[in-house]
C-alpha cells in the first residue's frame, strides 16, 4: 500500500504543500475562491491587517472556514521582536492559536527578515508554548541557529516579498535541505507555477504564496497552477532525477544496430 505523503508541521499532517497568503485581493470573495481553487489547507492571516475581529465590517471568517482551513496568524508589517511578540500574543487571545508564523522584518525598502530580532523572536515563543514557522534568510547559518532555537519550521525566502524574482540562490536552499529535519518552505518571492515545482525539485516540503495568485490577472488559474506544480515538483523529487552529463548520452541502445 502506497504511504500517504503528508506535510507534518508541529506533529499536525495537511495533504496539501502549498500555504497561500490571504491579502492583496480585491475582496474577501476573490480570496475564498482563489484559495478553493489552490486547494490549500493553511492560509496565512495578517493579524495587523485583516479584519478578524471587527464584527461591523467584513470578517475573514464568514468567507474562510477556521474549522476547515488551519488559519496561521502571522506578524507582517513588524519592525521589531516587541512588535510581533505583542501581535502574536494577540493572536493567542483572539483565536486560541499557537502555530505562527514569525515574520520581523528589517527594513520598508527591501522587506528582508532582521534575524537578530528574529532569533531573539523565537526562542521567546518557544518558550511560551508557541509553534513557530520562521520567515528568514536563506542563510544555512541562521537557518541551523532558528532550529537549535525550537522553530517548528524554516520559512527562506525566495527572493524579496512581492518581487515575483523566484528562487535566487538554489545552493543555500540545497544546503538548508540537506542540514536540517524541519519542514523546509520556500516563503516570498515566487512569480509563477514554475517557480513552486523549482522549489519543490531541490526537496522543500512546501511553498507559501500570495502576490504571485492574488495579483495575477486570473487569480483562479493561477491558484490551480500552483496546486499542480507543487504536486509535480514533489513527484519529481521523490521519483530522483537522473545524473548530470556534459555530453550527450544516447537513449537507444548501443547493440544490435542494423
Amino acid at each position: 500500500m502506497k504511504k500517504i505523503d503528508n506535510l507534518i508541521i508541529a506533529k499536525k499532517k495537511f495533504r496539501s504543500r502549498l500555504i497561500v497568503g490571504t491579502g492583496k485581493y480585491k475582496n474577501m470573495s476573490d480570496c475564498a475562491k482563489a484559495i478553493k481553487f489552490s486547494g490549500a489547507e493553511i492560509v496565512t492571516v495578517a493579524v495587523r491587517r485583516v479584519n478578524i475581529t471587527d464584527k461591523k465590517k467584513p470578517l475573514l471568517m464568514d468567507y474562510i472556514d477556521p474549522k476547515k482551513i488551519t488559519y496561521l496568524p502571522n506578524t507582517a508589517g513588524c519592525f521589531n521582536s516587541k512588535e510581533a511578540l505583542r501581535t502574536l500574543r494577540l493572536a493567542r487571545e483572539i483565536g486560541g492559536w499557537k502555530l505562527v508564523k514569525l515574520e520581523v522584518l528589517g527594513d520598508k525598502r527591501t522587506l528582508f527578515p532582521d534575524m537578530i530580532e528574529t532569533l531573539k523572536s523565537t526562542e521567546i515563543l518557544t518558550k511560551e508554548g508557541f509553534k513557530v514557522m520562521v520567515y528568514c534568510t536563506d542563510d544555512p547559518l541562521m537557518a541551523k541557529r532558528l532550529e537549535n532555537s525550537g522553530a517548528s519550521a524554516i520559512m527562506p525566502l525566495a527572493a524579496p516579498i512581492g518581487s515575483g524574482l523566484g528562487i535566487q540562490n538554489y545552493t543555500n536552499i540545497k544546503i538548508i535541505r540537506r542540514q536540517t529535519k524541519l519542514p523546509l518552505i520556500i516563503d516570498a518571492g515566487l512569480g509563477q507555477a514554475s517557480d513552486a515545482t523549482i522549489a519543490m525539485e531541490l526537496g522543500c516540503d512546501g511553498v507559501l504564496v500570495n502576490t504571485a495568485i492574488a495579483r495575477a490577472k486570473n487569480p483562479f488559474q493561477m491558484a490551480l497552477a500552483f496546486k499542480n506544480a507543487v504536486v509535480a515538483g514533489r513527484q519529481s523529487y521523490l521519483s530522483g532525477r537522473i545524473e548530470k552529463f556534459l555530453f550527450g548520452n544516447a537513449s537507444s541502445p548501443k547493440e544490435g544496430i542494423i
